[in-house]
Order: structure tokens, then sequence, then C-alpha cells
């Protein structure tokens, strides 16, 4: 299914205002396709996500992934021992809709997802996440934040983390709708339905990062 643009600055826009060095242009913006998209992957060692027919780069740092393993670890170990479904990674890709492949940095599936409890064989599965976790980089925007928690939620998800490293917060959502419960270091994530009874201490998971820079008083940045 090929999508058309009028103009550069519409592509970008429909794409939550991204960077452009994220818009891969082979093949053409408005008419990729799923091999497309696993021919990329395998042939620039990079992840991308389809979106309206368009290849788009999925970014990583260091401290981002990192924080994105320790997630997945925690979540792999409490479900097991818990008896209640698989975690995947970043790069566990999914179709959420037709045409949307897309890859949270952390999904979770429930054992009712997976019949029988086998997983998926197909590269691109037709397959939607209980629990989608975003670890949110530089180069992501707010409005590419808000497209995709739409799409996570229409596809059937259930609950939603945005995890900024940068700000030590977490912005848990179970609706689109309704304003995100922000929590901070003092705070833990939560479960929920999802996953009953796990936390994750957010003190515990931003422990490696650098010292935030400690804020100007502002008579002191008048001096300056």
């Amino acid at each position: 299914m090929s999508v058309t643009f009028e103009n550069a600055a519409e592509l970008v826009q429909r794409l939550g205002n991204i960077p452009l060095e994220r818009i891969c242009f082979t093949p053409p913006p408005g008419t990729a396709t799923e091999r497309d998209l696993l021919n990329a992957m395998r042939r620039n060692d990079r992840l991308y996500e389809l979106v309206d027919g368009t290849l788009v780069e999925k970014t990583m740092g260091l401290s981002e992934s990192m924080i994105a393993g320790q997630v997945l670890i925690e979540i792999g170990v409490f479900a097991r021992q818990k008896d209640l479904g698989i975690p995947a990674g970043a790069d566990g890709t999914v179709r959420l809709l037709k045409g949307l492949v897309r890859i949270p940095d952390v999904s979770f599936f429930c054992w009712d997802k997976l019949p029988g409890r086998v997983l998926p064989s197909e590269p691109i599965p037709d397959l939607f996440p209980d629990l989608a976790v975003e670890v949110l980089s530089e180069n992501n925007t707010p409005q590419e934040m808000e497209r995709k928690l739409r799409e996570y939620f229409l596809a059937g998800v259930r609950l939603v983390w945005m995890i900024d490293p940068r700000k030590r917060t977490a912005a848990v959502y179970t609706t689109p709708d309704a304003p995100a419960a922000t929590l901070d270091e003092t705070q833990s994530l939560d479960g929920g339905k999802v996953l009953p009874g796990f936390t994750l201490p957010l003190s515990e998971l931003f422990a490696r990062l650098p010292a935030a820079p400690k804020k100007m008083h502002s008579s002191r940045k008048k001096k300056a």
C-alpha cells in the first residue's frame, strides 16, 4: 500500500516532525513495504519502522539501550516466576496495523497472545503487545511519541511506559486520551493489570546515569 505526499514538509509532519536523517529514501517515502523493511535492516544493520509506506530509522544511544535492557531483564524474571508471558527486546518487530510496523524498546506479551505458548515464526508477526515500553532519545519528538501512543492503543495495547532518561521520569499511560501519570525517580513503575505485582523503582533504573546538571539561580544567570 503506497502513500502519497504533496511535499517533504507534509512527509516530515506526518511522521511526527522527526529529523530528516531518520527518514530513509531507499525506497522512496510512501512506497516501502515490509520486505523493504527487512532488507534494509539486513543490509544496513540498523533498525527501521514502517510508517505510511516510509522506512523510519529507530535510533538509541548506549544509555537508552542499557535502560531498555534492564527493564527487559526485570520484566523477564518476574514474568517467568509468575508464569505470565514473555517479553521482547528492541529489535522485535510487530505489525500493529495494516502497513504499520513498530519496534517498542521493550514489549511484553501475555500467554493468551501466543496460542500454545509457541512463539511466532514470522519475522514480522501480526501481533500487538500488552505492554509497550519506549525509552526516549534526543531524536524522538513529542509529536512522534504522541502518534506512537495513539497507534499502540488503537492496536490493542493495554499499558504504555515512556521513560525519559534525561528528565529521570517515566510517563505511564493506560489510555491515549487521559493525561499520563508522570513518575519521578522517587517512585516506581507498576505492572498494573498486565503484570500484577510487578514494580521497578526508577531510582534503580537511573542509578548509573550521569548526575543531572544543576540549574543556575536566576541571579547568577543575570550576572553572567
